[in-house]
C-alpha cells in the first residue's frame, strides 16, 4: 500500500458522527447501528447477539475463522441518589475519572429524552485553602437546575440513568484526533476500514473474517467473552489504545516508552500468542509500516485476553493505538497511527494462512 491516505471523506465523516454519539457501557446499540450501517456494504452478513455485539462476516461459509476486534462501548456514569434538594449523586459505570469531573457538562439518558446537567464545584473562594478537597466519588454531585427532588423526577430523571460527556470529535494540528470516547471507538473504525479496503481492494481471502464490534469492554472484557463462544474463532487480532507516556507526570520506567505518531504498539503479553505477534512483526518490516513495542504484566487488560483464554485457547494478538489522556474527554491520537493500525491489520491478514495453527510444536 502506498503513502497516500487511507482515509477517505467519507470514511472521516463517519468517524466524527460515531464518535459523537453516545455509547455508554451496557447502552451501545444506537452506535452500532451506525457501525453496522457504515460496514454493511463491505461484509457478506451480521451476526449480532444479545447484548449487542456486532459482527460483520465476510466469506461466512469459511471453516477457519479469524476475528478483526475492537469495543464499542465508552465510559460513563448512573445516577446513584438525588437529595431532597434536587441535587445528583453518580457512581462509575466503567473506570470513569472522578478527577476531571468538577465543571464538566453532562447528558443524563431519560426516556423523554436528554437532561442537560453540570457537575458542581465549590468555588475557589468558599473552600479551605488549608485543607483542598480532591474530587471523589463521594463528594462529586450533579445540578441540573432543579431545587427539589420532585422537580428532578418530573424530568425523568431517576436512580439508573445514565450520564454521558457531550464533548464532541476536533482536530487540532491538522492531524491530531480529539474526543471522548476514542478509546475504544477507534477501534470499531479502524476495523471498519480494514473491512472497506478488503471489499475496495478485491481481495478475496481463503478463510473467514469476523469484523468485530465487542460491547462492554470498560466493565471487564464481557462482550468478547460472550461473542468469542459464539464465532469460536481460530485466531484474533484485537486493536485497543494504550497509554502515550511522553506528556507530564508519566513514569516511563513503569509504563514503558511510547508515543503518538510513532506508529502502532505491539504488546508482549502471556495472552499474546507469541507466533501471530512474530507474523504481524515481520509483516510490519516487510511493509515499512513504523511500530513500537510494550510489555504488559500478567495480562494486557483488553479484549486480547477474553479472546485467547477461550474456547480452549486462540492464538490472539494485540495492535495497540497510541493515545493521550485515556479515559478524559479530550482523548488524543495522532493520524498517522490511526492510518499505519489498518495498514498494518489488512497487511497481516494477506500473509495469514488458511488453516495456520500457529503451533510451537510445528
Amino acid at each position: 500500500m502506498n503513502s497516500k491516505s487511507i482515509l477517505k471523506k467519507t470514511s472521516l465523516t463517519f468517524l466524527e458522527n460515531y464518535l459523537n454519539n453516545a455509547s455508554p457501557t451496557g447502552y451501545e446499540s444506537s452506535g452500532q447501528k451506525l457501525w453496522m450501517e457504515y460496514v454493511k456494504p463491505y461484509v457478506d452478513t451480521f451476526i449480532t447477539d444479545t447484548y449487542g455485539t456486532a459482527v460483520g462476516i465476510i466469506n461466512p461459509d469459511a471453516s477457519y475463522k479469524v476475528v478483526i476486534e475492537g469495543h464499542a462501548d465508552e465510559i460513563s456514569w448512573y445516577v446513584n441518589y438525588i437529595t431532597d434538594d434536587g441535587l445528583i449523586y453518580v457512581i462509575r459505570n466503567g473506570g470513569s475519572d472522578h478527577q476531571i469531573a468538577p465543571s464538566k457538562r453532562v447528558n443524563i439518558h431519560t426516556k423523554k429524552g436528554i437532561v442537560k446537567g453540570v457537575f458542581g464545584w465549590p468555588a475557589i473562594h468558599t473552600r479551605n485553602r488549608s485543607k483542598e478537597e480532591s474530587p471523589k466519588i463521594d463528594n462529586l454531585f450533579i445540578d441540573i437546575g432543579c431545587s427539589k427532588k420532585e422537580e428532578v423526577d418530573d424530568l425523568g430523571v431517576h436512580v439508573g440513568c445514565v450520564i454521558t460527556y457531550p464533548d464532541e470529535f476536533m482536530v487540532l494540528n491538522e492531524n491530531k484526533f480529539v474526543c471522548r470516547a476514542i478509546d475504544n471507538r477507534m477501534g470499531g473504525f479502524m476495523i471498519a476500514e480494514v473491512a472497506r479496503l478488503l471489499h475496495e481492494n478485491k481481495i478475496k481471502l481463503p478463510f473467514g473474517l469476523y469484523v468485530t464490534n465487542s460491547v462492554q469492554e470498560e466493565v471487564g472484557l464481557r462482550g468478547a467473552e460472550m461473542i468469542t463462544k459464539t464465532i469460536k474463532p481460530n485466531a484474533a487480532i484485537i486493536t485497543d489504545v494504550c497509554h502515550d507516556s511522553t506528556t507530564p507526570m508519566i513514569d516511563k520506567k513503569i509504563e514503558g516508552e511510547i508515543k503518538i505518531g510513532k506508529g502502532p504498539v505491539i504488546t508482549y503479553a502471556p495472552a499474546v500468542q507469541n507466533n501471530l505477534r512474530e507474523l504481524i512483526l515481520d509483516t510490519a518490516t516487510e511493509k515499512e509500516i513504523p511500530f513500537q513495542r510494550l510489555a504488559s504484566s500478567r495480562v494486557t487488560g483488553t479484549d486480547t485476553d477474553a479472546f485467547a483464554y477461550s474456547n480452549g485457547g486462540v492464538a490472539s494478538a494485540l495492535i495497540s493505538l497510541p493515545l493521550r489522556y485515556m479515559h478524559t474527554t479530550v482523548e488524543m491520537v495522532h493520524r498517522e497511527d490511526v492510518e499505519n493500525v489498518i495498514k498494518l491489520i489488512y497487511e497481516t491478514l494477506l500473509k495469514m494462512e488458511n488453516e495456520e495453527t500457529f503451533s510451537y510444536f510445528k
